[in-house]
């Protein structure tokens, strides 16, 4: 199976502006294409996973992506998909951002390890040594306003609004794809279903900046859908916010457990879209997700696959061991780092260094309303420090009940837990 019949197969093309083209393009070359990625913060998120994974599918089926980081028309803000405006960040932000990004992108596709592995550019090389009158007379003078007008990205904000810089930026993604087209011969620019504008855009500037040349111009556009979730709600989104690939923002135990809860009605198509699975595996647990959903058999290879790929093996190992703990309920082996990562968002006590009673730990850590409710609690048997359960009303708590010193794990019940934290 080619590369184009492979990305149709998961359900990966959008749009294609010339299908048999392009499959007789990929079929007698090595293609170079990119895709772009705009420094609007200091992390990618998972958002940003698919098109980093067609760079990825595409050099394995033996062409040479570009990852673009937009260092230039990061300073502006792509208004695709918008309905409002992006705050400007300035020059010294984007361009911190831009470092950031660039560093998630070489770990996630390592640049210039091999023959055909991937490129980094940034758009700041060539767009900031532009003058203004420069651009108008070399790109401007090449688009109408009606053509531009005529393009979703602008018309869905003509009633709510667009500046004149937003305006602008399909001109800046236009010389994009020319820079890459002269300096690295890139004939193919791939992108989110909201890009088919500025991609088509940059293919028709390309062919009318060239068309005074002798040579033949193949160019191409390829988008990838947008990912739905089953249930209506928006992917890549939690209670906590966006699920970023930086682990200081989302931690691989929180990224992990993102891909463990998929829903069945997604699971597979996850799988397709985003792991390296091959047809057979994957048509197995397509058949584990009917025959025996409650071992979410699917759900465990994908979240293992993407947390490997994404934060490596002894991270996900790491997961792995607090998602066993905390199901179990036995957290004693866990590392304090594990507990960071595993109990980031319980509520959480800070106590002062020495010993204390159970009851008044209960009373003070807000655990139980009320010494004679926390009287109840231990007797009954709803207390359990670090995953043991303790019926001692005159139980006081040492040094021993301090995993590394710094933190007591107490569970109230079967699912409620509370984190000691020690100054």
């Amino acid at each position: 199976m080619d590369i184009l019949q492979d990305l149709e197969s998961r359900g990966l093309v959008h749009s294609v502006t010339d299908r048999e083209g392009l499959q007789a393009h990929l079929s007698k070359n090595v293609v170079t294409l990119y895709c772009g990625f705009d420094p609007t913060a200091d992390s990618l998120h998972i958002g940003h996973l698919l098109p980093i994974t067609m760079l990825k599918r595409f050099q394995l089926a033996g062409h040479r992506p570009i990852a673009l980081i937009g260092g230039g028309t990061g300073m502006i803000g792509d208004p695709s998909g918008r309905t409002s405006e992006r705050s400007l960040n300035t020059a010294e932000v984007v361009q911190g951002y831009s470092e950031s990004i660039k560093n998630q992108l070489g770990s996630l596709l390592q640049f210039d390890e091999h023959e055909n592995s991937p490129l980094a550019r940034n758009n700041h090389d060539w767009l900031s040594s532009k003058t203004y009158i420069e651009f108008l007379r070399d790109v401007g003078k090449h688009f109408t306003i009606n053509y531009m007008l005529a393009k979703d990205s602008v018309s869905s904000r003509i009633e709510q609004g667009i500046t004149y810089t937003e305006f602008s930026y399909m001109l800046l993604q236009s010389f994009d794809f020319y820079n890459l087209y002269v300096q690295d011969n890139c004939t193919l620019q791939i992108g989110g279903s909201d890009q088919w504008g500025n991609i088509t855009a940059g293919m028709e500037y390309i062919r009318r900046s060239r068309e005074n040349q002798e040579e033949e111009i193949q160019v191409f556009g390829l988008t990838v859908p947008l990912i739905t979730k089953a249930d209506g709600t928006k992917f890549g989104k939690t209670a906590g916010g966006a699920v970023w690939l930086d682990k200081e923002k989302t931690t691989p135990y929180e990224f992990y457990q993102f891909w463990i809860n998929t829903d069945d009605r997604d699971v597979i198509k996850f799988i397709k879209y985003f792991t390296f699975l091959s047809e057979e595996e994957t048509s197995s647990l397509e058949i584990e997700v009917v025959e025996r959903p409650n071992e979410r058999k699917a759900q465990k290879r994908l979240a293992e696959e993407i947390t490997k790929w994404v934060h490596g093996e002894e991270a996900l190992a790491q997961a792995i061991k607090i998602s066993a703990s905390l199901f179990s309920g036995d957290v004693k082996t866990l590392t304090a780092s594990e507990i960071k990562q595993g109990f980031k968002d319980v509520p959480t006590y800070v106590a002062e260094q020495g010993d204390m009673s159970l009851i008044d730990l209960l009373v003070d850590a807000k655990i139980s309303p009320s010494r004679r409710q926390a009287r109840e609690d231990i007797t009954n048997g709803a207390i359990y420090i670090n995953g043991e359960r303790n019926q001692d009303l005159n139980y006081v708590l040492e040094q021993a009940d301090r995993i590394e010193n710094q933190f007591t794990i107490i569970r109230r019940g079967r699912k409620n837990y509370f984190l000691i934290q020690y100054n």
